[in-house]
């Protein structure tokens, strides 16, 4: 692990809103593996929260018991105020939309047939079946059967299903798996949308420049313990990465910019190809911004490049 401090025991939610998922002290023990090892986490209601992490950090297991369908083995989680472990989280179920990682569905059912299935299942309307197909971007495919689905269609089947009943809370394990560029826009425009509405979206992604923006704060998580949580932009804060400058100048001005920021603390500087590169610390990006603003239009372009939520992602995880 880096040179960290530990996480706080108690996590304040992202903003003053109702808090929606509490976990308190939560573990699941297999034996002597501790899948989950004292979990602590708020989630505000209508906030998109992010839950990463390597293969078997515990995240899985997790969602599991976030969503009843395994035993705590310590601790408590209240969803809308409910104890999952307890009887009254029965109604609390139907506010709850769930999309596993890996989807089944009967191959010989149509895809409207299969909604119409996991409605009656979960006691929703069935004349929110068609509004879902709609949603997804599958009414086109209403009546074929499931077996005739492409990966693809079939992941978006399973997050129309996910839809059903109209959840207030939303649990999407992996949700962009098989989709396209274009279907992964589509998602996410449906998840603005939802959360625009006060849904509240707990989801899990391995494709972590996907989610870096689209998600209010998020979690890491790492040998079943949460390592590190907050927006994209506390925790690269935190981790204290550097930052990289790429400057476009015409090569016979490289000795002025090196000249410019001779006196500051640069990690790293290199010119190739009609561009510098300049590495350093988050605390020196305004006096390098103001030392290049001294060379008199001999700086034709400038981006900033942040760490991205895969350099924060190893750098606490590692």
């Amino acid at each position: 692990m880096a040179s960290i401090s530990p996480a706080p025991a108690e996590v304040p939610p992202v903003s003053n809103a109702e808090t929606v998922v509490t976990v308190r002290g939560v573990t699941k023990y297999y034996g002597a593996v501790h899948a989950v090892d004292g979990v602590n986490l708020e989630i505000a209601r209508g906030e998109v929260f992010g839950l990463i992490g390597h293969n078997g950090a515990g995240k899985s297991t997790l969602f599991k018991m976030m969503l009843g369908l395994i035993p705590l083995t310590s601790g408590e989680i209240l969803i809308d105020n409910a104890s999952v472990s307890g009887s009254g989280f029965r109604a609390v179920r139907r506010k709850i939309g769930y999309l596993p990682e890996n989807v089944v569905f009967y191959e010989n059912l149509t895809g409207l047939e299969t909604l119409q299935f996991f409605s009656r299942l979960k006691g929703a309307s069935l004349r929110d079946c068609a509004p879902a197909l709609e949603r997804v971007g599958l009414t086109h495919a209403a009546r074929r059967r499931v077996r005739e689905y492409s990966k693809g269609m079939r992941q978006r089947l399973g997050f129309a299903q996910a839809l059903l009943g109209r959840p207030q809370i939303l649990f999407l394990d992996e949700p962009t798996t098989g989709l396209d560029p274009e279907a992964i826009r589509e998602f996410y425009v449906i998840l603005r949308g939802l959360k625009a509405e006060g849904v509240t979206v707990v989801l899990t992604s391995h494709i972590l420049a996907e989610i870096q923006e689209r998600v209010d704060r998020l979690a890491i998580m790492s040998e079943g313990r949460v390592q590190a949580i907050g927006s994209v932009q506390a925790l690269r804060e935190r981790m204290d990465l550097p930052l990289w400058f790429d400057i476009r100048i015409a090569a016979e001005h490289f000795d002025a910019v090196r000249s410019a920021l001779g006196h500051l603390p640069i990690s790293a500087i290199e010119a190739h190809d009609g561009h510098v590169a300049v590495q350093c610390r988050r605390e020196t990006k305004m006096a390098v911004l103001e030392a290049l603003a001294v060379l008199n239009g001999k700086v034709l372009d400038l981006h900033v490049r942040e760490p991205s939520l895969e350099d924060v992602f190893f750098g606490f995880s590692d």
